[in-house]
């Protein structure tokens, strides 16, 4: 997957500089156009059909941000777009909202939010191009009710165990009917095998997975983890 293509909307040049630099800081992005007003945003919009993201801001000397969100609706919806304003009145953040923001940051903007956004919006921009099928969990994060079950789930899990890795690697175990061993689970998910084997055992420990010993033609036998309640191959029973 190529750099995610950013505009950056905003009236001030100065902080319009800042924002490019705070996004320059975010690995898979790239700023492909800025305007000063909502016209030229609607112009670079209109005439690049490669632009991913708008960086836009509320306050513009002809237009408001959610004016230009209204036109861009109207020629290219798959644009997404992550407000960044001083702009607080409550009509305003409804429009922002009902026209599809992805994220409202109220300026003075913070490199450290900012960042958080940039990350959580490319997270989700991955999996929604990755997942063939797309199922609650996934939801769940993209609309913002998963924190408080992941809060939950750290405090519940050991140290060394990150919930959302943890995760990760069951969502593949259940896709994976074949089985899989620690080496190939730590390059999908771009960790060791030794790290890939801890999260595997632990799941072992839960009742989650079951190990086997597969061999080959040569070499020594080799650990295949499966999800635990699958159907046995060979008898047909439930493991």
């Amino acid at each position: 997957m190529g750099d995610i293509h950013v505009v950056i909307v905003e009236d001030d040049y100065r902080i319009g500089n800042i924002h490019e630099e705070f996004l320059n800081k975010a690995d898979g992005f790239k700023v492909v156009g800025k305007a000063l007003n909502g016209q030229e945003a609607l112009q670079l919009v209109t005439e690049n059909e490669h632009v991913d993201l708008l960086l836009l801001d509320i306050y513009m000397p002809d237009f408001l941000g959610t004016e230009v969100m209204a036109e861009i609706r109207k020629i290219n919806l798959s644009i997404d777009i992550i407000i960044i304003s001083a702009a607080t009145e409550k009509n305003i953040i409804e429009d922002a909202i009902r026209f599809g923001a992805f994220d409202y940051i109220i300026k003075p903007v913070k490199m450290k939010r900012f960042i958080e956004t940039l990350e959580r919006y490319k997270n989700m921009r991955m999996s929604l191009k990755s997942e063939q099928d797309i199922d609650q969990h996934l939801l769940d994060r993209f609309f913002g009710h998963s924190n408080q079950g992941e809060t939950v789930q750290a405090a519940l899990t050991p140290k060394g165990i990150d919930p959302l890795t943890l995760k990760k690697i069951e969502d593949i175990i259940y896709k994976t009917a074949e089985g899989i061993t620690a080496e190939e689970m730590g390059s999908l998910v771009g960790a060791s095998r030794t790290t890939a084997r801890r999260y595997l055992e632990y799941l072992i420990s839960e009742g989650t997975l079951v190990a086997e010993l597969e061999y080959g033609a040569v070499g020594r036998p080799e650990r295949k983890y499966f999800a635990a309640k699958r159907t046995d191959r060979g008898t047909g029973a439930l493991s």
